[in-house]
C-alpha cells in the first residue's frame, strides 16, 4: 500500500469569502459531473488523490495558488456541493477540518447503511489513514483535516493535512485505495511538503523490522523512506512568477485566446461568442477535466483561469468566472439528455491546446506584461480579493457602523 502523494504548502490562516465559495461550489460541481459523465467516479477518486492535480484544480477554482486553505476550502468546497447529489454521482464526502473530521466515523456508518457498504471497515480505514499520518509518520505536522472520499462500490481516496507551527507550514497527504495493500508498509501514493532533515517514518518498507521491536527507523533518510510518490512542494511568495509557470503551455492557451487563431477550427463552433479570457477560462478548465497527470507539474499556471482571492497573479474576475460556469454547467445538463456538443467542445478545445503546443515558442519576457494588463482590466470584470472585503469592512467602521458577522 502506497500514500498517492504529498504536498508542502505554506500556512496560511483566513475565510474564503461567500461570493467565492458559492462559485468554487458551483465550479467544482460541474468539473466533477463532466469528469463523472467522461470517465467514471472511480477516475475523480484517482485525481483528487494526485497532489499536483488537486492544487491545480484549487487554483482554478480561484483559491491562493500556493496556500494551504487550498485543502480546507477546496474540500469544503467539494463536501456541500456534492453530498446532496451522492445518489446520482455515485460520490459522497465524508469529514473535514477540525471538529467535522471527527464526525467521519457517523457519516460513513451512515453511508454503509444507505449503499450496503462495509460501514465499520471503513470507519476502520478512515481511522487508520489518520493514524498512519498523525503517529506512524513522525514528521513534525499535527493533523487537523481529514475528508475521506468514496465511490457506490467502495473504492475510497483519503486527503488530510497537517500543520507544523515550528515552521508555518502544512504537510497534505492523499491516499488512493487502489494503490494500498498495506496500512503500515509504504501507505502513501504521496506527500506533500518542504524536507524537514531526519524523520521516523514507520511506515517505511525499510522499518519493517523497526515495527516488530527495534524502533530506529528516525535515522533513515526520508527520501529514501517515501520513494515512488508525487511530491509537491510550493514555495512561500505570493506572485506568480514566470518560474512558477510552464510557459510554453500557458503561453499556448493566451495565444489561442487573444490571437483569435481558435477561430481557424471548425470543432470548436459553439466557443466562438465567447470574450477571450473565458476562453482561457475554460482551456485550463479543460485541462483539468481532461489532462493527463504530467499537465498538472506547475499548478500556478492554473490560477490564470480566474484570477485568485489574494490578487495574484490578478483579482479573480467574477464576471468571467459566472460565465464559465455557465457554459460547462449547460454543457453537463445537455450531455445527460444525450446533447454532447458542448461537452465534447471543451474536450476539442483540451485536444487542440495539445496539438498547438508541440509548434509554440514563448516569449517568457511578455508575462509581466500580460498580468499587468490583467490586472488593470480586472475591475472592469468583476475583480475581486478578500482585501477589498476587508476595505468595505473598515469604511462601514469609518462611518460609525458596526459589522454583526
Amino acid at each position: 500500500m502506497k500514500r498517492s502523494g504529498q504536498a508542502d504548502l505554506p500556512l496560511h490562516y483566513g475565510r474564503v469569502p461567500s461570493w467565492l465559495y458559492e462559485r468554487m461550489r458551483a465550479m467544482g460541481l460541474a468539473i466533477t459531473e463532466a469528469i463523472v459523465e467522461e470517465y467514471g467516479p472511480d477516475e475523480f477518486l484517482r485525481r483528487i488523490s494526485d497532489p499536483f492535480w488537486f492544487q491545480s484544480f484549487g487554483a482554478v477554482l480561484g483559491m491562493d495558488w500556493h496556500s494551504s486553505g487550498i485543502t480546507t476550502s477546496v474540500m469544503g468546497a467539494l463536501k456541500h456541493a456534492l453530498n446532496p447529489v451522492s445518489q446520482e454521482l455515485g460520490i459522497y464526502v465524508c469529514g473535514g477540518r477540525g471538529k467535522h473530521s471527527r464526525k467521519t466515523p457517523e457519516e460513513l456508518l451512515h453511508i454503509g447503511d444507505r449503499t450496503g457498504l462495509n460501514g465499520d471497515e471503513l470507519v476502520r480505514t478512515s481511522k487508520l489513514t489518520a493514524k498512519v499520518d498523525n503517529t506512524a509518520l513522525q514528521d513534525g505536522f499535527q493533523l487537523y483535516l481529514h475528508s475521506f472520499i468514496l465511490t457506490q462500490n467502495g473504492n475510497w481516496a483519503v486527503v488530510q493535512q497537517g500543520m507544523n507551527d515550528g515552521n508555518n507550514m502544512a504537510r497534505r497527504y492523499h491516499w488512493l485505495s487502489e494503490k494500498v495493500s498495506s496500512f503500515v508498509d509504504e501507505p502513501h501514493a504521496s506527500v506533500i511538503g518542504h524536507n524537514q532533515g531526519l524523520i521516523l517514518n514507520l511506515t517505511a518498507h525499510e522499518a519493517a523490522s523497526s515495527r516488530e521491536g527495534i524502533l530506529n527507523v528516525g535515522k533513515e533518510n526520508p527520501g529514501r523512506m517515501l520513494p515512488e510518490i508525487r511530491k509537491v512542494l510550493m514555495p512561500r511568495h505570493h506572485d506568480v512568477k514566470v518560474t512558477d509557470v510552464d510557459m510554453k503551455r500557458l503561453g499556448t492557451i493566451l495565444a489561442m485566446a487573444y490571437d483569435s487563431q481558435f477561430e481557424k477550427f471548425d470543432d470548436l463552433l459553439l466557443l466562438r461568442g465567447l470574450g477571450p479570457k473565458t476562453l482561457r477560462s475554460l482551456s485550463l478548465v479543460s485541462e483539468v477535466i481532461h489532462g493527463t497527470p504530467s499537465r498538472f507539474h506547475d499548478p500556478a499556471r492554473f490560477s490564470f483561469a480566474h484570477g485568485g482571492k489574494d490578487g495574484h497573479p490578478f483579482p479573480v474576475q467574477t464576471s468571467v468566472y459566472d460565465e464559465s460556469i455557465h457554459f460547462l454547467q449547460d454543457a453537463v445538463r445537455r450531455a445527460k439528455i444525450g446533447e454532447t456538443e458542448k461537452k465534447d467542445s471543451i474536450k476539442k478545445l483540451s485536444d487542440l491546446l495539445f496539438k498547438l503546443e508541440k509548434d509554440f515558442v514563448p516569449n517568457p519576457e511578455k508575462f509581466e506584461k500580460y498580468i499587468e494588463q490583467e490586472r488593470k482590466e480586472s475591475k472592469a470584470f468583476g475583480g475581486r480579493t478578500v482585501f477589498d472585503d476587508k476595505k468595505k469592512t473598515r469604511k462601514n467602521l469609518d462611518d460609525g457602523q458596526l459589522e454583526l458577522f
